[in-house]
């Protein structure tokens, strides 16, 4: 199923511009780390220092090889932009004459306005923190991953300042980080020659090289290394989520909380199911032929390797949450398929907070509008999403997603919203699938073991075709809004409750109670976690047994 990767495609939103501006006259404030000293920038009420790097540069032979430990800081370095972002996928956002001219603002405005310089050397870290802070105040951590279908994305997009700025508001004062890791091919190449090498889920290796150097030096920015809650969003929260899982479920003291937006532990296979795209990689780049076609790839120029890369498929291809190029079961950072290994209860026992947008799905159906009768829905299910399944499961999939728009996505817009007469039943059927039954069964299997919490934001709910779309509940937090306060006491007190905000009940099955966030004079409300549950069930049986 295509519901590991796609749900990464975390939308790309607009860099998050805080009200503060650069403190004019003030010192640049310094740290100093081994024997460097670093040179920030003095923003308002905070500081900032970015595009530190944390790991060597992943470039000629460390191409395709796990992260390396960056070297001592010596000397004196200026650090007040961020760093490149790593290698981009070329991405094109299908946007039908049809869509409304509010729906069309909304996505030139949060993805096609989004430009991230990139170069391979990317492995750069920022923190931003209270000017007031010392070494010695151990604040808090946020650790920021950012999404972007594990294809695109990078920091520059996140104003941190934003987080932090609220934190001192609310007296709960936080250091903020937030990293770059490879992305696409870059940082998950899947195939066998992969899997034999030990060098699968790059991308998530960086992420763990960098919460390593987090432990290492957060201390001189005034971070305490052992109140870090790991934060993230889209393929930013599917990462989240699997680093709960790797290494049996044992933090090594990395992180002791985490929060998830539109992302849990997805069902993925083995990283061998990766074999066609790596095999036409190998093709394009002129590697076939070769003893060695994964050394032969570390060898290729960058334009060379990135032409290639471009030509396998996007998160909005046809097959679009089927992604080429996402986390898959390596032997190494995942041992078996994510579900499963919840199953297995390989799960670090720490307080997590797990949550969707109502219409996951709809941004990933806009690529399947000629998609228009149920024999054609059948046929696209089976040959992208359940190439193993048979006819009857299909057929009961699709028995349990009727055709009926008045039941689809965006959901309870009555017969609004219809593209095609398909359109709705597939934005249900992938936003189920990747995101909304994925989040209910991990927080099934964990009721009892851990304290958890759980959102679904239904804002934007008026937005043309889209509804409350996949990425939209990032305007909660880094608006500021209203998720921030939440964010902000979980990561200092391990409950998100506190202030004047509304309660937020504990998650279990006998009580699964979301936090909804609404638009209108009630921001806020408790509702019951029941929803579409035969759906979500079999959506969930027919992900163990047919992992994508």
């Amino acid at each position: 199923m295509a519901s590991l990767c796609f749900l990464v495609v975390a939308l790309v939103l607009q860099p998050f511009h805080s009200a503060a501006s650069p403190a004019g006259g003030a010192a640049s404030p310094t740290v100093t780390l081994d024997n460097g000293t670093l040179i920030g920038i003095a923003f308002g009420g905070v500081n900032k220092f970015l595009g530190i790097p944390f790991a060597q540069p992943p470039v000629g032979d460390l191409r395709f090889r796990l992260p390396q430990p960056n070297n001592p800081y010596t000397g004196t370095h200026t650090v007040e932009a961020f760093g490149p972002s790593c290698p981009q996928q070329a991405v094109t956002l299908p946007i039908p004459e049809t869509l409304a001219q509010d729906a069309v603002d909304f996505l030139v405005n949060t993805i096609y306005d989004a430009i991230f310089p990139d170069s391979e050397d990317c492995l750069t870290i920022n923190v931003v923190l209270p000017a007031s802070a010392t070494p010695t105040s151990k604040l808090p951590v946020v650790a920021w991953i950012f999404g972007g279908g594990f294809e695109l994305g990078g920091t520059s997009t996140y104003d941190g300042a934003v987080i932090v700025q609220r934190s001192i508001d609310i007296g709960q004062p936080v250091v903020y980080v937030s990293m770059n890791y490879r992305l696409s091919a870059f940082g998950f190449l899947a195939s066998q020659e992969v899997k034999e090498e030990g060098v699968g889920n790059l991308g998530l290796q960086d992420q763990r090289q960098a919460l390593r150097w987090i432990q290492k030096y957060i201390s001189a920015f005034g971070g305490d290394p052992t109140k870090v809650t790991i934060w993230g969003e889209s393929a930013g929260a599917i990462s989240v989520s699997l680093h709960l899982l790797t290494n049996g479920g044992n933090t090594d003291g990395l992180f002791r909380a985490a929060f998830m937006q539109s992302g849990s532990p997805i069902p993925v296979g083995d990283i061998s199911h990766g074999q066609p795209y790596y095999d036409d990689l190998v093709f394009r780049t002129g590697c076939n032929g070769t003893s060695d076609t994964l050394q032969c790839l570390r060898q290729v120029p960058y334009n060379t390797l990135k032409a290639a890369m471009d030509k396998s498929p996007s998160i909005f291809a046809y097959q679009s949450l089927v992604l080429a190029w996402l986390p898959r079961a390596d032997g190494v950072f995942l041992t078996d398929i994510p579900q499963k290994l919840v199953q297995a209860g390989s799960v670090a026992a720490i307080p997590f907070i797990t949550g969707d947008c109502d219409d996951e799905g709809t941004l990933f159906s806009l690529s399947t509008l000629n998609i228009t009768t149920d024999e054609q829905v059948h046929d696209y299910m089976h040959a992208i999403y359940l190439p193993t399944a048979s006819n009857d499961e299909i057929n009961q999939l699709l028995d349990l997603y009727d055709d009926d728009i008045v039941d689809g996505s965006p959901f309870d817009t009555g017969d609004l919203n219809a593209l095609t007469p398909q359109y709705k039943r597939l934005a249900a059927i992938q936003g189920d699938v990747v995101f909304q039954a994925p989040r209910r069964f991990f927080l099934q299997q964990r009721s009892g073991k851990q304290n958890t919490w759980s959102f679904l934001s239904k804002r934007l709910k008026a937005l043309p075709a889209l509804g409350s779309v996949h990425g939209s509940d990032i305007l909660n937090v880094y608006g500021p809004g209203d998720m921030t306060d939440y964010l902000v006491r979980f990561a200092t007190n391990l409950d998100p409750n506190g202030g004047s905000n509304l309660n937020w009940p504990k998650y279990t099955t006998a009580s699964p109670n979301l936090l909804t966030f609404l638009d209108g004079l009630v921001p806020q409300t408790i509702t019951p976690d029941t929803y579409r549950a035969d759906g979500f069930t079999y959506l969930t049986q027919l992900s163990l047994q047919h992992p994508i």
